[in-house]
């Protein structure tokens, strides 16, 4: 076994390994990491104030809010200097004056990754034809409904979410859940609670092992079986305040708690087995033409070399700007990066109106 294959065959051991491991903390992060250039610019606090066609993802009950007839919004961001591509897109319309439905899609993928399994022969020569490559990705499918109350200022709604995942040719996953929402108003405020996987959502792992289970066996490691990975429920309870500092200026202030039931987290509410992440987010617009935001997010308390502890959190920043039906939205924002903490997300929203007759 040369090291060049030993090397790859160890690298693909850890994702599958890790895509195997049943353990529900953490399961599915990709959808942690948010949507749009508004709601990142704002630190994720977006859950009682969305009110777009990214509401499929954030909040279903916003999508009665929506303007136009249709509404369109995509997103693309990189992450790890251009290794990671997170891609987002979401089509959202309304039924009626009180009913809207929207589809939403998350990408994140590395792509391009090289498989050089059969790079050498049975006789040790190098044969670089061989090399293929394949991507890691994960996907998200968002099937989402919202409508107005009776009840004046709540509105409601529902998500059922369809989530893909593969590795290359080599492993594979489908799951299926449901996240619920709503929306309150009460006079400047908004208030908003969401459910996500609400009855946990189900991961059904599937291993293609006649690709790698020799090479697994030479190198001692596990070879990964078809199991279940589950995502447990988080509740987000949110609150928003808007006023009008003038005629032109406004103010938006939303604060967001995410609530956990998987165990202690390193969050600013740390037990057992709730925890709860609070996040923070402020938006100024001017005219209804240019938006200024920020937010605090990811407080944690990180223990130090030399002993000792801090507390760690993370600012984001954002801009956005509204010609006419069409919206273009900036956010710069972390994930973890040590190398390059900072991505530059970008996103456009389209609203649409029919042709009055």
């Amino acid at each position: 076994m040369n090291f060049t294959k030993s090397f790859l065959i160890l690298a693909t051991c850890g994702v599958f390994q890790n895509a195997a491991a049943q353990a529900p903390k953490y399961s599915n992060e990709f959808l942690s990491i948010g949507v749009g250039g508004r709601a990142l610019g704002m630190a994720n606090a977006n859950t009682a104030s969305v009110n777009d066609a990214t509401s499929g993802f954030w909040n279903p009950a916003g999508l009665t809010l929506i303007q136009g007839d249709l509404q369109v919004t995509a997103m693309h961001s990189e992450y790890f200097a251009g290794i990671a591509k997170y891609d987002y897109g979401a089509v959202a319309t309304r039924i009626d004056s009180l009913r809207s439905l929207c589809f939403s899609i998350v990408r994140f993928a590395v792509d391009d990754i090289p498989n050089t399994l059969d790079l050498f022969d049975g006789s040790g020569n190098i044969n670089y034809d061989k090399i293929k490559s394949f991507s890691a990705a994960d996907y998200a499918f968002y099937f989402s409904y919202a409508m107005q109350s009776k009840i004046k200022g709540l509105r409601y709604g529902g998500s059922a979410k369809v989530i893909h995942r593969n590795v290359g040719d080599f492993g594979k996953a489908w799951g299926f859940g449901f996240d619920l929402g709503a929306q309150y108003d009460k006079g400047r405020w908004t208030f908003a609670a969401l459910g996500k996987d609400v009855t946990s959502t189900f991961n059904a792992w599937s291993f293609n092992t006649d690709q790698f289970a020799d090479q697994f066996k030479l190198t001692g490691n596990e070879i990964p079986k078809s199991s279940l990975e589950i995502t447990l429920p988080k509740l987000i309870l949110a609150a928003a305040y808007k006023a009008d500092i003038s005629k032109k200026i406004s103010l938006l202030t939303e604060i967001d708690g995410d609530m956990t039931f998987d165990g202690q987290r390193n969050v600013v509410i740390n037990s057992d087995p709730v925890s709860v992440d609070p996040h923070m987010g402020i938006e100024v617009g001017y005219d209804n033409f240019i938006f200024l935001r920020g937010g605090v997010m990811n407080i944690q308390t990180i223990k130090g070399l030399a002993g000792g502890s801090y507390t760690s959190w993370q600012p984001n920043f954002g801009v956005g700007v509204k010609l006419k039906n069409l919206s273009i939205e900036y956010a710069l924002s972390n994930i973890g990066s040590q190398e390059s903490p900072y991505s530059n997300i970008f996103s456009l929203k389209l609203d649409i109106y029919k042709h009055k007759k």
